[in-house]
């Protein structure tokens, strides 16, 4: 009697009984997701569901039992919609955290705040979406924050980071650099007093806090200063640990 020979589970066996390699099977990612409005967990079932390598593996009615889903399905991420009214994020994310430690916590929001973005990084989101995002850019931004271990995918206007890095690259306000810049344009304080239709003496207090938020000791040095300021690589604000997903 011959002796049974066991195949690895990678091999099949032709209908002439030779042996063949199988297909490897495509890693599957199983989110799930939640919202409080059941359009839009259709919506987003509708758009994973159609890639294959996306499978909608349970879906929650808002924000409260998200947590208690997500341990019993255990996802390989959980998008879900932080606008939700009555709601604190960071304490969503830190309940999620808990309920499923190996999750990619992915947020749907319609607010591009720095802050409240900060704020959802620290906490431990690895990708935040803008509901302005397309199909196409939800999908690829949900693969990148998959495969980008250590890293943050976000999708929110450009325009967000070029305010904010000059907000926070630079403490003056938006009248102390209307000043500063009629400094550079070498106007005297009565000029720049007259140009602004404000009193001389509070074009003399501008300069102060300008002189002071800069530590320049005159006005050539404030002006060269802030340019160095505006011009400095280290603006960014998040160095070396995020990536924007945009459609071409």
């Amino acid at each position: 009697m011959s002796e049974d020979i066991e195949l690895p589970s990678t091999l099949v066996s032709r209908r002439d009984g030779k042996p063949v390699q199988a297909p490897a099977e495509q890693d599957v990612v199983r989110v799930l997701v939640a919202d409080e409005h059941k359009l839009v967990r259709e919506l987003l079932r509708h758009v994973l569901s159609a890639e294959d390598d996306f499978q909608v593996v349970d879906e929650a009615a808002g924000l409260e039992p998200l947590p208690e889903v997500a341990a019993r399905v255990r996802p390989d991420i959980v998008l879900f919609d932080i606008d939700a009214p009555h709601h604190a994020p960071v304490e969503v994310v830190h309940r999620l955290r808990r309920a499923a430690p190996n999750a990619v916590l992915a947020v749907l929001s319609g607010h591009d705040d720095i802050e409240l973005i900060k704020s959802m990084m620290r906490s431990g989101v690895r990708c935040y979406l803008h509901k302005e995002i397309s199909c196409q850019d939800l999908v690829a931004a949900l693969r990148g924050a998959v495969d980008a271990e250590g890293k943050v995918t976000l999708t929110v206007p450009r325009e967000t980071f070029v305010e904010a890095e000059d907000r926070f690259a630079v403490p003056l306000s938006r009248r102390e650099r209307e000043v500063l810049a009629l400094v550079a344009a070498a106007m005297s304080n009565r000029q720049i007093a007259v140009r602004l239709s404000v009193t001389e003496g509070t074009v003399k207090r501008h300069l102060r806090n300008i002189f002071h938020k800069l530590g320049a000791v005159s006005r050539i040095d404030a002006v060269n200063k802030f340019n160095k300021l505006v011009s400095g690589a280290n603006s960014r604000l998040f160095p070396d640990h995020f990536i924007e997903v945009k459609s071409s």
